[in-house]
């Protein structure tokens, strides 16, 4: 399984440096597919550069002028996102995937419910799901009539049932004929707390059942966030295949994920410990860590080392004092301001 996130402003020249830096981050965190907007030829000049100059594959987000998305092939771009619907005649098309196939650059067909043909849309013979899939399954038959199978698809919906009931359709349809990977996700989700929510609701469900390849949590919010998002997903999936047994487990073998797993209380008035803003402080760093590990996060001596006995790692606080403890074992004890060296040092080994 890979996690894509989406850049979340307009790239220039100038970000190159800030650009390169975070990337790296956003690789340690585990993501493995980064897409940006490309509206213009400016911007097709721009990723092509940084692409040049990262590791990461990059995917360029093509919209009405195909010429863009040739430009982009140009460059090592690793995957091209076109809506072939709104990229013009059969020619143009024919155009990026001739370019595409002598690149060997994938291309996504992305299908979203807002942007459905005309007599889909108004169809009263399908739901808004199945419509989807047909859309999907036309722009394919272009594909097919060219020869192209280097394709990813995929179809979203800010709405949960249409989201899953159209990538279970496709898939089932697509099963017995040729795996085509598909990429999932709940679009427009929302800001943190309530897209987090709606998309683990839609997306722990697809995945538990086999469907999807790769995945990204939609926020109003940052790109880190979506990584992490996206990774406790992924790990709520394999969790719910397990139980779900053998018919499953080929999805709990492909979502098995190593890495940190961060356990905090919520906090309360009983809370010895500033939960909250040690999460804040550390998140985006504990999920870089190469290593497959348990870090607790407490707030007081009732949720402290014993509740916490299974983390290899964990911290929390009673009275005026923060104690760091492995396994349950209090290993040192110190001031709220030594608490994060503290904490660093025992990470540290």
């Amino acid at each position: 399984m890979v996690i894509q996130t989406m850049w979340k402003d307009r790239l220039s020249f100038s970000d190159f440096d800030d650009a390169v830096r975070r990337i790296e981050g956003l690789g340690r965190m585990g993501c493995g597919l980064l897409r940006f907007a490309v509206p213009d030829i400016a911007a097709a000049e721009a990723l092509g550069a940084l692409a040049k100059l990262v590791s990461m594959p990059l995917v360029a987000d093509i919209h009405f002028d195909y010429k863009i998305a040739l430009r982009c092939m140009d460059f090592p771009i690793a995957k091209i996102r076109i809506n072939p619907g709104n990229i013009g005649s059969k020619e143009k098309v024919k155009a990026v995937l001739d370019k595409a196939a002598e690149k060997g650059v994938a291309l996504r067909i992305g299908v979203n419910a807002g942007s459905l043909p005309q007599d889909l849309r108004k169809s009263a013979a399908m739901d808004r799901a199945e419509a989807l899939v047909e859309a999907t399954q036309r722009e394919l038959a272009v594909f097919d009539e060219f020869g192209f199978t280097n394709v990813v698809v995929s179809m979203k919906a800010s709405n949960l049932a249409d989201t899953i009931k159209a990538n279970r359709l496709f898939a089932k349809a697509t099963d017995s004929l040729f795996p085509v990977p598909l990429h999932i996700g709940v679009t427009e989700a929302g800001p943190l707390v309530a897209g987090v929510a709606r998309s683990s609701a839609a997306l722990s469900l697809l995945l538990a059942q086999g469907i999807g390849d790769t995945i990204r949590v939609s926020l109003s919010d940052s790109m880190e966030n979506e990584v992490i998002a996206a990774r406790e997903i992924l790990g709520a999936a394999a969790e719910i295949a397990a139980i779900e047994g053998a018919t499953a487990g080929n999805a709990q073998r492909r979502l098995k994920r190593g890495g940190v797993t961060v356990i905090s209380c919520p906090r309360c008035g009983r809370h010895g410990f500033d939960t909250h803003g040690f999460c804040n402080r550390w998140l985006n760093r504990l999920y870089t860590l190469d290593r497959t590990i348990t870090v607790a996060v407490m707030g007081c001596e009732v949720n402290g080392p014993e509740e916490a006995r299974h983390a290899d790692i964990g911290i929390t606080g009673a009275g005026d004092k923060v104690l760091i403890f492995r396994r349950g074992v209090i290993v040192q004890t110190v001031t709220a301001v030594e608490a994060d060296k503290a904490f660093e040092e025992e990470l540290s080994r």
